[in-house]
C-alpha cells in the first residue's frame, strides 16, 4: 500500500513545511537601492516516522498484511537576492529522502528471501525559482524535480504564477506542472511469463517499462474579506496518462481465476475546495476546509478539516487538529474473489474503495524571541502526532519534527 503511504506524508509533511517558512521579509526602503548578494534566507529540516497496519493489501488480492513502515526525510535550503529593480530572486533548493519496508510488497515473490519492494530508499531532489516584485507583490517563478525509487523514475517541470490587487486584499495564485514518469512492470511471480524478470537487482532477466505522464494545474483566488476572515477557492484539475495500473497487484475472479490489476490508461481528476480563516483573537484562529473529488472513474469523496491553532505563550502555540474524509469507491473496484471474468477493468485495491476515514492529531510550535536553547539562528521547533483511522480496517500513526534555521 505505498501509494497510501505517500498520501498520507504528503499531508503531514506539506503542513509542517508551510509552518516552518516565514513570510518573506520585504525592504523598508527600496528606493535607496545597495547591490547585495546572494545570501541565505533559511534552512527547514523535517522527518517524520510512518508506521501502518491493515488486512487488505492490494498486492494479495485485497486481503493480507498492510504492515508498511517509512522513515522520510526533507532538507531545503533558500536563498535570495534583491536586484536594481527591486524585485526579488527566491532560490529554493530541497532534497527528500525516503526509506521504507513493506510486508505487503514481498508478497510479490512470497517464496524468495525478499523481492524487489521488500524495502527500498527513494530520493528526490528539486529547486524552484520565483521572481518577486516587493512593491506589487506580484511573481512568476519555475521549477523542476527528480525521482527515483526501485520501480520508476520520475521527472518534472512547472511555473507558477502570482497576482495580487492594488490593495493587498486579493490575490490569485497559478500553477503548472508535468511528471513525466516511466514504470517497471514487475509481475506477481506466478504470473510471469517464461524468462521475465524479477525487478530485482542482480536479475538480468528482461523486464517491460512503461510511461505515465501527469499534467496538472491549480487556481486559487484568495480575498481578505474583513479585519478577521479570509477565505480562498482553490481548483486543481489534473489529467493522467499511461500505465496507471500497478501491475504487481493481483485480482482473484468468481471462477478462480487470476490476474494482474488492469485499470484504464487515462484518469481526470477534479477537486475543488475552499479554505476559511477567522482570526476569533490575538491567542486563537479558526482554520476550515472542504474539498470535493471527482475523477472519471466513478470516484466521489467530500473531505471536512478543522484546525484550532492557539498561542499559549508569545512563542508557543499549540494547533489540535480532525479531518473526516467519505470516498465513493471506483466502478472498478470489487473484493477479494469477487471481480466477474467478464470485467474489463478491475482492482481490489481499497485505496480507491468506498470508505470513509479519519485524520486527527495536534501540532506544538516553539518559536523564543531569542532562538530555541539559545541560539537565536534556531528559529522554530515543531513537533506534530496525527492517527489515521479507516473504516477498511487501516490504521496508521506518524510522528513529524520540523526544525528552521534563519
Amino acid at each position: 500500500m505505498r501509494r497510501l503511504n505517500l498520501s498520507i506524508l504528503a499531508i503531514y509533511v506539506g503542513i509542517l513545511t508551510s509552518h516552518a517558512q516565514a513570510q518573506e521579509k520585504q525592504p523598508s526602503d527600496t528606493a535607496n537601492y545597495q547591490s547585495r548578494k546572494l545570501h541565505l534566507d533559511e534552512v527547514n529540516i523535517v522527518s517524520a516516522y510512518y508506521n501502518q497496519d491493515g488486512n487488505n493489501s492490494a498486492v494479495t488480492g485485497g486481503i493480507g498484511t498492510e504492515k508498511l513502515i517509512d522513515f522520510a526525510n526533507t532538507l531545503d535550503v533558500q536563498l535570495s537576492i534583491l536586484n536594481k529593480k527591486a524585485h526579488k530572486n527566491t532560490f529554493l533548493f530541497e532534497l527528500g529522502i525516503d526509506h521504507y519496508t513493506s510486508a505487503s510488497s514481498d508478497k510479490i515473490d512470497p517464496n524468495s528471501i525478499s523481492s524487489a519492494s521488500k524495502s527500498d530508499t527513494r530520493i528526490y531532489p528539486s529547486v524552484n525559482w520565483t521572481n518577486t516584485n516587493v512593491k506589487t507583490g506580484n511573481a512568476f517563478g519555475l521549477s523542476a524535480s527528480y525521482s527515483h525509487e526501485y520501480d520508476y523514475q520520475s521527472f518534472g517541470g512547472g511555473l507558477h504564477l502570482t497576482r495580487v490587487s492594488k490593495d493587498k486584499n486579493r490575490q490569485f495564485d497559478f500553477r503548472g506542472q508535468v511528471f513525466l514518469d516511466r514504470w517497471s512492470v514487475i509481475l506477481p511471480v506466478e504470473l510471469r511469463p517464461p524468462g521475465y524478470g524479477s525487478g530485482a537487482e542482480g536479475d538480468s532477466r528482461p523486464i517491460d517499462y512503461k510511461p505515465r505522464n501527469s499534467f496538472s494545474a491549480f487556481f486559487g483566488l484568495s480575498q481578505v474579506i474583513n479585519t478577521r476572515l479570509q477565505g480562498m477557492l482553490a481548483i486543481d484539475p489534473s489529467y493522467q496518462h499511461g500505465l496507471l495500473a500497478t501491475k504487481y497487484q493481483r485480482d482473484y475472479f468468481t471462477d478462480g481465476s487470476e490476474r494482474v490489476e488492469n485499470l484504464p490508461d487515462d484518469r481526470y481528476k477534479l477537486p475543488i475546495a475552499i479554505r476559511l480563516n477567522y482570526f476569533l483573537e490575538d491567542r486563537f484562529i479558526i482554520r476550515t476546509f472542504y474539498r470535493y473529488y471527482m475523477d472519471n472513474w466513478g470516484i466521489r469523496a467530500h473531505t471536512a478539516e478543522i484546525e484550532v491553532p492557539v498561542k499559549l505563550t508569545s512563542f508557543v502555540s499549540l494547533s489540535p487538529f480532525y479531518r473526516y474524509n467519505n470516498q465513493k469507491g471506483t466502478r472498478y473496484f470489487t473484493p477479494f474473489g469477487q471481480h466477474k471474468p467478464t470485467d474489463t477493468y478491475y482492482t481490489s485495491d481499497y485505496d480507491l474503495s468506498t470508505f470513509h476515514s479519519s485524520f486527527l492529531g495536534g501540532n506544538l510550535r516553539l518559536s523564543p524571541p531569542r532562538g530555541v536553547f539559545g541560539w537565536q539562528h534556531f528559529n522554530s521547533i515543531e513537533l506534530r502526532y496525527g492517527h489515521y483511522i479507516r473504516s477498511t480496517g487501516l490504521n496508521s500513526d506518524i510522528v513529524t519534527v520540523a526544525l528552521k534555521f534563519k
